[in-house]
């Protein structure tokens, strides 16, 4: 049973880099709860509280990025009850304006079970240097 939710979790988790990667904020839209208590910390932000709060900041990136690129190492998965974590480290390829960048980011994504479905609640990334 454990086994089955790690995996859940981490087709979850799959999800949302694909919708990072998509740039489509509609596809953000479906891995997110959209709860008062979601949250969200990007790289050098603020933090940003509140599923309108966090959408927003989603639309901001995803309209001043060109292309972004997710490979994932260091992949870390726990699942308590209805919560479960991700703990990875982000290998990101993007384009803010149309040239290539890479860059390495130590992400923590929190996942809540809601009727069956795996959630995200929390998202962080810190730049490793």
């Amino acid at each position: 049973m454990l086994q089955e939710m790690i995996e859940e979790v981490e087709q979850a988790n799959e999800a949302f880099y694909r919708a990072f990667e998509s740039l489509d904020v509609k596809k953000m839209d479906e891995v997110w709860a959209r709860e008062d208590y979601v949250t969200c910390i990007h790289p050098g932000w603020s933090l940003r509280s509140g599923w309108p709060a966090v959408r927003d900041s989603w639309v901001m990136i995803f309209n001043n990025t060109f292309t972004m690129r997710f490979r994932l190492s260091d992949v870390l998965i726990q699942v308590a009850g209805d919560v479960a974590w991700v703990l990875c480290t982000e290998n990101i390829t993007n384009s803010p304006e149309g040239e290539g960048q890479e860059s390495r980011v130590l992400a923590t994504n929190l996942f809540e079970r809601h009727h069956g479905q795996w959630l995200m609640i929390h998202h962080h990334g810190s730049p490793v240097m």
